[in-house]
């Protein structure tokens, strides 16, 4: 009978037995009746860190009645334009402003696995849309955009697009109330995006990690300014941060010279400019002679 009866359930339309639904639900029985528990999100979830630089403390305050229910808002004097940071590796999907509501100027950051971060209010954005992060890479500056009334950040950890209860190192955030954190993020991590180097004008069209004996070196990112023609490469260093070791970013037109940043760095080399509407171009760079470079690309660009 509890067979019959699970098969005639539907989940979304399609029947429970069908669906991969039956594989995060238990059975259990009471009373002679039978409730379905959803499992929690799946346990692959990244190893979240607190969305600030290293050694920073900050108060999480956690609410009944807030908007999503698990987010957590983070305050800390003088808060003001303080830098945000990436809670885990991903790729910015989302850099929106709603204006004077809502979650104001916002970011989104996949994962992977179902699971994103989304950080709201922002006073401004070092990241766009297709960049690749690190921990502790900058993605904008504390606000007070939107619906917000002071500043703060706005932290939310989605599964499939759903907030989830919030953990850092992982840790369950505290629920309800407030709590001081001391962040851990950022320590070691790269401190710069590529739009950060390139300029905010400037939008990623293309990457390519530098990886040897998998092990990751950095990543060259390759940007353009539609409104200027204009193309940047920018090499992201991944390994010795804050020591000089020779870095590379270039970019050459087509039927022109190639412009080169090349020298002893420790977080970056770039930007590296040229304009190059409706031409082919080469691109690329390196850190430690782990290098990427193109053939002719990006013609149309």
């Amino acid at each position: 009978m509890l067979l019959r009866r699970l098969r005639n359930l539907s989940f979304s339309g399609r029947p429970l037995l069908r669906s991969r639904h039956l594989r995060i639900a238990m059975v259990a029985m009471f009373a002679g009746t039978f409730v379905i528990l959803p499992a929690s999100p799946a346990a692959a979830a990244p190893n979240f860190k607190l969305p600030f630089r290293c050694g920073e403390k900050w108060s999480g305050q956690t609410r009944t009645g807030h908007s999503p229910a698990y987010a957590v808002d983070f305050n800390r004097t003088d808060d003001l334009g303080d830098p945000v940071a990436a809670s885990a590796p991903g790729t910015v999907t989302t850099v929106r402003d709603l204006g004077g509501t809502s979650y104001g100027k916002y970011v989104i950051v996949s994962h992977g696995g179902g699971y994103s971060t989304l950080y709201a209010h922002l006073r401004s954005f070092t990241v766009s849309v297709g960049d690749k992060l690190d921990y502790g890479t900058r993605i904008g500056y504390v606000g007070s955009t939107g619906g917000s009334t002071g500043p703060h950040l706005h932290y939310e950890q989605r599964y499939n697009g759903n907030d989830i209860k919030v953990r850092f190192n992982g840790n369950l955030a505290y629920y309800w109330g407030s709590k001081t954190y001391t962040s851990n993020n950022e320590c070691g991590a790269n401190l710069y995006s590529s739009r950060m180097v390139c300029g905010n004008a400037f939008s990623v069209i293309d990457s390519r990690k530098l990886v040897k004996d998998s092990k990751s070196f950095g990543r060259v990112y390759l940007l353009y300014n539609a409104d200027t023609g204009k193309n940047c490469t920018a090499t992201i260093k991944h390994r010795s941060l804050g020591s000089a070791t020779r870095t590379v970013a270039y970019v050459e037109k087509q039927g022109g010279t190639r412009a080169t940043d090349s020298g002893d760095y420790g977080w970056y080399a770039g930007p590296v400019k040229r304009y190059a509407p409706g031409t082919c171009i080469k691109w690329g760079g390196s850190v430690n002679g782990v290098a990427f470079n193109s053939a002719w690309s990006h013609c149309g660009g």
